[in-house]
This record gives structure tokens, sequence and C-alpha cells, in this order.
């Protein structure tokens, strides 16, 4: 099944979602800072700009613009997506990211009311470098108009009375009332905008930079004035844009007023950090008891409150590009801004559009697309000219799959029967991008009824990247083609020529490896069974083509074991009934029942449960060991049953050589009596466990042990004695004498040239060092 989310036919309904959250106030517009590239005259997404703050394209450094963008309030549901991943299968590393993205910080807000002058109030520092003494001239209160109060928002309230300035970010709002500022401050904060690049923040600078504002603050308790500065340390995207200063109790802060002269500090809690000091009637309080005194005084006089913050902002969905599904507005000089009515979606984009690669966005240069009836007589509208960010598109995909060809809904009613989402693979990229969108839109369509489920996907698989060895030079940074590579210091230390890493693959870095000529080698199937056995889903896999050798080794070992069998059959032809079986072979036969019951239970788990499919290819190996060394019993129906079992669990992964196997041992049941099973491999039904057997998982654990390449010993231990990769540990180091070398366990058995050994209790993979 496949979707085209760039067909009229799907963005229709994305256009549709718009509305729907337009119609209940989460998609608005605002001023919004964005990346300005002053060259080609157009908005760059943040990933346009390099690390140095330049354009991709023209390589001029990117200006900071605000401009009018379209945005979704997925703030409106901070709460809903916190508390939500409690719900989820998802690694708690994926849970922990998007936990972080969202950032809830319980604190207060404080209103302090602004002035331009300090009337009769006088900030804490009397130095005469102070800013009443050096501040550009400003109007007197009495002359200008009421200033606006100032909100900071803190998760220390307790500290509100060792506040010794203001500081807001350069992209506070307040800052777009210009004729409140002198053109000097201004310009300063313009120099620092340019610096705020979108890849890094001066949080962490050595220097913290800043401006005197010209305007001051009134302490809502004291009544005493401290200064208002513009400070580069201050985080545009959290809380209010707005921190109090409060360098008694904050390296940054500290720091802060030690350049800009804002000396003495007072301290306002005790050394031990149990009591509040200087802080009027709260002193004496423990700092629990007088945080909260003081924010409920705040509130019950009117200029502060309790306030839970998120770190999470709103979705910026504007794209000045052509790409994208058209926002459907129009925007009509009497009406405002009108939505277009759902019987005229989709809102198509036009066709022969020129792109020039520069300036505005092409659907603004098509005078013919752009204009619109808004509906009423006498008005001119003109169509939205942003398209829609396509991870728009991509936050809903997965309930148009139930029906992709519906006409008349975005998705059919059958998915509140098939949803939510069972188990997703995704990489981790994606947690705080498309994964939060995706839960956030599933949330809205909830709570408007469209749906049954909150959550889209209940179960994650976040896979790891394949990674390829780079060669990089360590004078220019520059990654070495192959051929380059040759006569270069290249062993790994600091001092070499040449870095060598593992990196995920990627034409830039001449890492890759073309599939074509590795499944040419070594065959499609050994390729793919290497590769879901190198290391589980969840890990990056080191490639290296090397140890595919090993992995072909154990193939061929299978195809050599069933065809060993195979000829045994036709050689000894059906067994007499009646004839007696040695003590020795019944219990060998028995220990190869209880090996291939133990191997459907781990491969089924392992496919259905734990998707950990490294530790199937191990499982299989551990049963195609017990069959090499029963090969007395080859030609006898359990035998037989074991190696029809090796290819109905091995199909999945390598139904190439398993079909052959498949079709030879079908070949010979009627020499064992057994009746012929008509359908090729992956056409079986999926082998069943008996319960009933016997150790089954096994009451003992063997571990072969390898030194240098050489079997050393073989332990076999209870199974309870190896619940802890730490007692393996201290087994292995026992047995080569406290040495560190490595151990190889049995699972492979140095099939495919791991040094891993196989827990048979815990199902791990565990690698002894």
């Amino acid at each position: 099944m496949e979707l085209s989310t760039c067909s009229p036919e799907y963005y229709k309904w994305t256009q549709w979602l718009f509305l729907q959250l337009f119609r209940r106030g989460l998609a608005y517009q605002k001023q919004a800072l964005v990346n300005w590239d002053p060259v080609d005259k157009t908005v760059l997404a943040n990933e346009q700009v390099d690390d140095e703050g330049r354009s991709w394209r023209s390589g001029a450094l990117a200006e900071k613009r605000y401009l009018l963008q379209w945005f979704f309030k997925i703030t409106h549901y901070a709460e809903q997506l916190l508390s939500g991943l409690e719900t989820l299968e998802w690694p708690a590393s994926v849970k922990l990211m998007q936990t972080e993205w969202i950032g809830k910080s319980e604190g207060a807000f404080f209103d302090f009311q602004l002035r331009n002058t300090l009337e009769h109030h006088h900030p804490s520092s009397s130095s005469s470098s102070s800013p009443s003494s050096s501040s550009p001239s400003s109007p007197s209160s009495s002359s200008s108009s009421p200033l606006p109060s100032l909100r900071v928002f803190t998760t220390r309230p307790e500290t509100l009375f060792g506040v010794n300035f203001l500081a807001v970010s350069p992209e506070h709002p307040l800052l777009l009332k210009t004729e409140l500022f002198s053109e000097s401050v201004m310009a300063t904060v313009e120099e620092m905008r340019s610096r705020l690049s979108h890849h890094s923040t001066n949080n962490d600078s050595s220097s913290k930079h800043g401006v005197f504002s010209g305007l001051y603050a009134v302490h809502p308790f004291t009544g005493s004035g401290v200064p208002v500065y513009v400070a580069d340390y201050v985080v545009s995207d959290y809380g209010t844009k707005a921190v109090m200063g409060v360098p008694a109790h904050d390296a940054r802060d500290l720091q802060f007023a030690a350049e800009h002269r804002l000396l003495p500090v007072t301290e306002v809690v005790s050394s031990d950090g149990l009591s509040i000091i200087n802080s009027y009637q709260f002193s004496g309080l423990s700092v629990e008891e007088g945080s909260k005194s003081i924010v409920n005084s705040a509130h019950s006089q009117g200029f502060g409150g309790h306030m839970t913050q998120y770190k999470l902002r709103d979705w910026l969905i504007s794209r000045q590009r052509y790409w994208g599904a058209p926002i459907p507005v129009l925007h009509c000089r009497k009406c405002g801004v009108v939505p277009v009515p759902e019987t005229q979606l989709p809102v198509i984009l036009p066709t022969g559009v020129e792109f020039k690669g520069r300036g505005p966005s092409p659907l603004s240069q098509d005078e013919a697309w752009l204009r619109g009836d808004c509906g009423k007589p006498g008005c001119c509208a003109r169509r939205e000219t942003d398209t829609m960010d396509t991870f728009v598109d991509s936050s809903w995909y997965f309930l148009r799959f139930i029906d992709p060809h519906l006409n008349d809904k975005p998705f059919s009613e059958a998915v509140r029967r098939w949803m939510p989402v069972d188990l997703y693979v995704g990489g981790v990229e994606h947690a705080i991008l498309h994964l939060l969108y995706a839960r956030f839109i599933t949330h809205f369509l909830h709570d408007q009824g469209f749906l049954s489920h909150k959550e889209p996907f209940q179960k994650l698989l976040a896979q790891g990247m394949v990674q390829g060895k780079t060669y990089r030079l360590r004078s220019s940074g520059r990654y070495l083609r192959p051929e380059e590579r040759e006569g270069r210091e290249m062993v790994g230390n600091e001092d070499d020529e040449v870095r060598v890493s593992w990196e995920k693959m990627s034409k830039s870095k001449y890492n890759g490896v073309d599939p074509e000529d590795v499944i040419r080698e070594y065959g499609a199937d050994t390729v793919r069974v290497f590769m879901l056995f190198k290391a589980p889903p969840e890990l990056d896999m080191q490639w290296d083509t090397q140890a595919i050798r090993g992995m072909l080794r154990w193939l061929g070992r299978v195809w050599t074991l069933t065809h060993e069998h195979v000829k045994v059959c036709q050689r000894r032809g059906e067994r007499e009934e009646g004839e007696e079986k040695e003590e020795e072979g019944e219990e060998g036969e028995q220990k190869i029942v209880s090996a291939t019951h133990r191997a459907i239970q781990e491969v089924t788990a392992s496919f259905t449960e734990r998707h950990t499919f490294n530790v199937a290819v191990s499982e299989l190996m551990i049963l195609s060991n017990t069959l090499r060394d029963g090969r007395s019993l080859s030609g006898s129906p359990a035998y037989h049953s074991a190696l029809e079992t090796l290819c109905l669990l091995l199909a999945p992964m390598a139904p190439h050589v398993t079909a052959h196997l498949w079709e030879d041992l079908q070949g010979v049941r009627r020499v064992l009596g057994l009746p012929i099973i008509k359908g090729d491999v992956l056409s079986q039904p999926w082998p069943q466990c008996d319960e009933s057997l016997p150790n089954r998982p096994t009451d003992t654990v063997e571990f072969v042990l390898q030194v240098n390449g050489r079997k050393r010993a073989v332990l076999s231990l209870p199974s309870h004695l190896v619940d802890s990769e730490d007692l393996s540990r201290e087994v292995v180091r026992g047995a080569v004498g406290g040495g560190s070398d490595r151990g190889r366990g049995r699972g492979g058995e140095g099939d495919c040239g791991t040094s891993q050994t196989h827990c048979k209790h815990c199902h791990q993979m565990m690698s002894l060092r």
C-alpha cells in the first residue's frame, strides 16, 4: 500500500486538518524570528544555515527578522503529551527525549511595573557606573504614556528579595516597541540577535553580553527600582523570556552583574540553603515555606502567582517555498483572515511556476492563483502564499492507510477498530519531531471526536544506524576516498595523520557499501541473516564485510547437516518396525527434541514479543550445534523433524536457502514413514512449542570458552547461577586465570566471528570482557 503526500487527493485532507485546528483557535499567525538570507531575499530553514550562521546557498550571513508566520498551538497539549508517555511501550531513552523537550517546570511569576526613570526609587547599586548615571536620556515618566509591566518566571521564588536587575532576551516582544528605546540600544540588540545562531546559544559563553535598556522595574514588594537589561544569556524559547537577576544565588547572574558593575549583591538564602534571610517579613522561614508564602502573598496582591512553564514552543508550520500543502486561508482587506470553505478543498498548487532560487515564495508570483473570493460581495481577497511544513502531512498518514482511496473523509471509520498502530519502527532522530507531532495531531483528533484512541503508536522500536569506517584528515577534517587512503598513517592514535572512526554511512563520507556487490559475492540470504545477527535492532551496527564469511559458513553447515541426513535416509531406507533402540540413542533423541522446542519458544518470542532478531539467529545456531553433536541420529524421524523445524524458523530470514532444504527434506519423508507435506516452506504453519517437555528451557547453561581462538574449557552451570552478567564475567575470568581475553559462547561457537556468549537463561547476548 502506498501513499503520496504531495498528491492533491492526500493534501486535501491535510488542509482539512488545518481548518479544524484553525476553527478551534489552535492554528494562528504571529510575528516570529526567522533566518533571512539578505542576498537571495528568502527565508531559510534552520537546516539551511551552517554552523557559522551562513546561508547554504549564497554564503551570506543569515539575519534574524520578524515575519508573520503560521503556528499550531501544540503547547495547548503539553501536559497531555507529557502524561501520555506513561501509557506507551517506548524505549526509555525516547520517552526521556520527549519529556525533556516538553520541559515542564513548576515555579512562579511576578509582574514588575516598568518605568523610564527612577523617580523616587533607587536601585540597590550606588556605584557611579550604575544605569542611573550612564543610561541614555529618556523622557520623564510624567510626560510619557504608561509603560507595561514585565512578567518574569522563576523556579526559585524564595530569591525574589535578592533581585539586583531584570534581564530580557534579545527576542523579547517588549523590544518590538522600538519607540521605548534609544537607537544605540536597538543597534546593540541587533548585534546580539545576529550572534545568536540557530545551532547554539550564548548561554554557556564565557562572556555574558548585555545592554542597559534605559528602563527600570519597580520591585513589587519593596518598591525599589531595578535596572532592566537586554542580555543574550536569557533563553528566548522558555518561560517568559525575562528573568530575575539574583547574583548572590546564580552563577550566570553573578558574572553578568560583575561585568556590568551591578554590585554589591544581597544574599537572601542562608549559607546552608535551608532558610530565607534579608527578605523582610519572610525572613526566618524555611526555603520551602517561604517560597510558598511569597507566591501566595504576591497572588493575593495581584502581581504574581504559581505558574507551570514548558520548554515546548508552538509548532511553526509556515514555509516560504512551493513544495508543501498550501495553507487554506484568504486574506481580505475587509474581512481579515478567512478560511477557505471545505467544499473548495483542495487548494491546489499552481503549475507553470518559475523557480528563481531567490526572492519570496514562488506562489506569490502567480497573480491568477493569488486571486480569491472570500464569499462577500465587493471584497478583494488574496490567497496565503506560505505552504505547510511537510511534517504536517506525515503527522497523520497512518490513519489514511486503512483506506487510502477514500474520497469523502480523511480516514475510514475502521480506524476505531484498527488503531492505534501496534508497532512503529522508526529512527530515534524522529523522537522530538515526527513522533511528537503525530502524537499532538492524534490527541487533537481524539478530543474532537474523530478518533477513539489518543496515542498513535502503542509500541516503538527505534532502530539503530548502519555505520561504516570513515577516514578523515586531522589537519582539515576532509573525508578521504578509498583510493586516497593508501600510504597514510591511520592507526587511530591522536598523532596519526588520518583519524579513523565509525559513522553513519553516507556518500559524502565515502563509507558506504554497495549492497549489490555484497549480495553478488555472498548471496541475499547470507547478507540478510548477517545483518539481523550482527546487532540488536535498536543499536548501531558497525558494518564489517569480512564478518559475513562467518555467517556464510554457518548457513553452509546447516546445508551440510540437511544433505547428510537426506543421504543417510536414502541409503538406510525405512526403519523396521519394532527395532530396539539403544539407550544412548533414546537419550540423544530426547536432547534433540528438547532443543527443537526450546528453539521454537525462543525464536517465536524474539519475533513476536522482543523483536531481538539477533537472539533468534543465535537460538538457531544452538539448535544446529545440537544437531551436529547428534550426527549419529541422522536419518531418524526426530532428527528429520528438528531439521524441518530449523528450516521453518529460519525461513523468514533466509527464504531461498530454506526453500531448497525444505524440498529436499520432503523427498525423504516416505522413507521415514512420514506423510508428505504439501506446499513450500513459507506456506507452512508456524511451529508450536510443546509446553510439557522437560528441560525447556534447559536447566543448565553450557559455556564454551575460547582464548585466542582455542577451546579452553566447557562449563555446564545451573541456569539460576547465570542470572547476571557480573557472575558470567567472573566465571570467564576464573577459567582463563584472571586474564582479560574474551570468551566466546556456544551460541555461535566461532561460526560468525563474534566475541559473544549466549546466556540460555536470560536470552541475551552478553559480551564477556
